[in-house]
């Protein structure tokens, strides 16, 4: 039996102090929780999508232009003719492939040349002639060119230069004139005479020398032995560049080989005047001045040339 005047308290503090226990102890393991999901949260990064670096695209390079050396120029200087250029420059095709080259600057007698013309060596100028570029685009194509080429390209031009100036300082002097009779008639040139007249040998189709050779090396200056008139200048086959004069008596006078011509046909002309150069045009073995007095301008008509050189007066 309940003793009187005692009520008793219900239990529920004991109770709440449990919930009260539990709920905080709730609360302590839910703060873990929250806290590791929040440093979760913090710590991991959120992944960006990886961009890479966009490269720059590419410039289009510049068209590089092959450097090249400029055309080879020869001058021609006296003493020179085609055969003899192309054999010392060793020039392809020889001097036929030559004159097909130069043959607006030559004209139509490939013997006739004179000092001062400029030759295209080469086969240059066969070439079509490039179009030029722009001046904005031929700078950075030439500086793009490789070093090489470019000092490849300077060194050929002094080349060039070199063997013009070179050839001119080769050039041989001019024999001095010949002396003059007092009738007015000179030797051709002043060499002495290495084949005389009525020679014989099976080399010459008449079987015998027809006129005299002369010692002259290749550009010596040929004189007219005596005051006439020019019949002919040009090509003549085996006699190569050769120069024909008659003279007042009726006689002719013949000078072969020549490298060059001064004269043309048709032309007076005075005793010890330069009519041309000496050679080895035509059939020759080398450089010498080929001589005739004939009786009329053609082959077969030959008389003794220093006989009738010395019964006009002349010195030889």
């Amino acid at each position: 039996m309940p003793a009187k005047g005692k009520h008793r308290r219900p239990k529920s503090l004991s109770l709440s102090r449990g919930f009260a226990v539990a709920g905080t102890g709730g609360a302590a393991l839910a703060l873990p929780l929250i806290g590791a999901a929040g440093a979760h949260a913090t710590g991991a990064p959120a992944a960006a999508p990886a961009v890479a670096p966009q490269a720059p695209a590419a410039l289009p390079a510049a068209p590089v232009a092959a450097v090249q050396a400029a055309p080879a120029t020869y001058t021609v200087v006296p003493g020179d003719y085609l055969s003899k250029i192309a054999a010392e420059r060793h020039l392809s095709g020889g001097w036929e492939q030559l004159y097909a080259d130069n043959r607006e600057a030559v004209g139509s007698n490939p013997s006739l040349i004179h000092p001062g013309l400029k030759l295209t060596l080469g086969g240059a100028g066969r070439a079509a002639a490039a179009p030029a570029a722009p001046e904005a685009d031929a700078k950075p194509a030439e500086q793009a060119a490789p070093k090489q080429e470019r000092k490849q390209a300077g060194k050929a031009a002094p080349a060039q230069r070199e063997a013009t100036t070179g050839s001119r300082a080769q050039a041989p002097a001019e024999a001095p004139a010949a002396p003059q009779s007092a009738a007015g008639f000179v030797a051709p040139v002043s060499g002495g005479i290495s084949t005389q007249y009525k020679v014989a040998g099976a080399m010459w189709s008449s079987g015998y020398h027809t006129g005299v050779d002369f010692i002259a090396s290749s550009g010596t200056s040929v004189k007219a032995v005596g005051a006439g008139t020019v019949v002919s200048a040009g090509w003549s086959g085996s006699y190569g560049n050769e120069v024909v004069i008659r003279h007042a008596d009726g006689k002719y006078s013949q000078y072969a080989h020549l490298s060059q011509l001064s004269v043309s046909s048709g032309q007076s002309v005075t005793a010890g005047q330069s009519i041309g150069l000496s050679g080895s045009t035509g059939n020759s073995t080398g450089p010498h001045l080929h001589f005739e007095i004939r009786t009329s301008p053609s082959y077969g008509s030959d008389l003794d040339p220093i006989a009738y050189l010395r019964s006009k007066g002349a010195s030889l």
